[in-house]
């Protein structure tokens, strides 16, 4: 009962991230497309907190149902897939970190575009820009993740 509970809520964690991930993604780039800074502004709110709700509590949760998991079922952390794994989640952290003072700032600069009634200013573009190509390594890492804890490769 201990070990499908865990499992449950380890892959729930893991969807969580994935699916949050993406959505935000899609979000943020179809409202960027817009150039509309009261549309940006208004999604970008959405996107930090959705940040702040979702990914932020899966990303506390995995490590501790992952380690629990792991415990239960008896695997080493130094277990090759499960290290590389770990490894991988610290990438995406590295990422994901910078990219949420980044989705804060891109909202602060669209409402200060929106009340100030004028165009997205070229910090906005070039902090979106780092947005976007942070988004490759970490969501590509999230997916080998899942690959990994599925197919549990001999490394």
């Amino acid at each position: 009962m201990t070990y499908f509970l865990l499992l449950f809520l380890h892959v729930i964690g893991a969807t969580v991230l994935l699916g949050t991930g993406a959505g935000i993604a899609f979000f943020m780039v179809i409202s960027n497309r817009s150039r509309e800074p009261a549309l940006i502004a208004h999604v970008a709110g959405i996107v930090v907190l959705a940040d702040t709700l979702f990914t932020a509590t899966a990303a506390i949760a995995q490590p501790v149902t992952g380690y629990l998991l792991a415990r239960e079922v008896g695997w080493s952390l130094g277990e090759g897939w499960i290290a590389l794994s770990l490894a991988l989640y610290v990438f995406v952290g590295m990422f994901w970190l910078p990219v949420v003072w980044i989705q804060i700032r891109l909202r602060q600069l669209a409402v200060a575009a929106r009340d100030g009634n004028h165009p997205l200013p070229e910090a906005y573009h070039r902090l979106y820009r780092m947005w976007f190509v942070c988004g490759f390594p970490a969501f590509g890492a999230v997916l080998a993740i899942v690959w990994l804890m599925l197919t549990k490769p001999q490394l």
